[in-house]
């Protein structure tokens, strides 16, 4: 009787084992916004100040191809709606890690005045374009949630900028040889 139990209870194991799923290391996020080129970039960037360059960069990217949307408007093109809003929200997610990253360079109190001041360039250009597609962009009902979102990050984002250029240290004075 003992032997039946015992290898009763070792099938019930090896059952047990079959079904329950092997837990796998996660994978690293990739970002829904980014290509895998851009992602690989922002991999190899290494630093924290290349990096926010990096999403200033792809930001603007963003509003050029939004812009881009805008000017060739076709009425019969009914994915358009879905491709603007994607544009919105991949812009307001570069802004937003961005954002984050210049609160984790003066945390550890790196160097990321190239990276703060290349991200403060795309704000002062495309805050004033997603106010004006607020108040007069074609179609504003189909993606005005998404432009709030967009303009409520931005505005974070230079708020950012202003503070960690008032937080940086001042770059090292080099002295002249006498």
């Amino acid at each position: 009787m003992r032997a039946i139990t015992t290898s009763g209870t070792l099938l019930l194991l090896a059952a047990m084992l079959l079904v329950t799923p092997v837990a796998r290391p996660a994978a690293p996020q990739k970002k829904e916004y980014l290509s895998e080129t851009e992602a690989d970039k922002i991999r190899d960037a290494g630093m924290t100040g290349p990096r926010i360059a990096l999403y200033a960069v792809f930001a603007g990217d963003r509003i050029k191809k939004l812009q881009y949307e805008f000017a060739h408007m076709d009425s019969a093109d009914q994915k358009r709606t879905d491709r603007v809003n994607n544009l919105i929200n991949a812009y307001t997610g570069c802004i937003d890690d961005a954002a984050d990253l210049i609160d984790i360079g003066i945390e550890k109190q790196e160097d990321i005045r190239e990276g703060v001041k290349a991200l403060a360039a795309q704000i002062k250009e495309a805050l004033p374009y997603l106010q004006d597609l607020a108040t007069k962009g074609p179609e504003r009902e189909t993606y005005k949630d998404n432009l709030e979102d967009a303009i409520e990050a931005t505005q974070g984002a230079a708020k950012d900028v202003e503070k960690a250029s008032k937080e940086m240290a001042p770059p090292p004075v080099r002295r002249k040889p006498s």
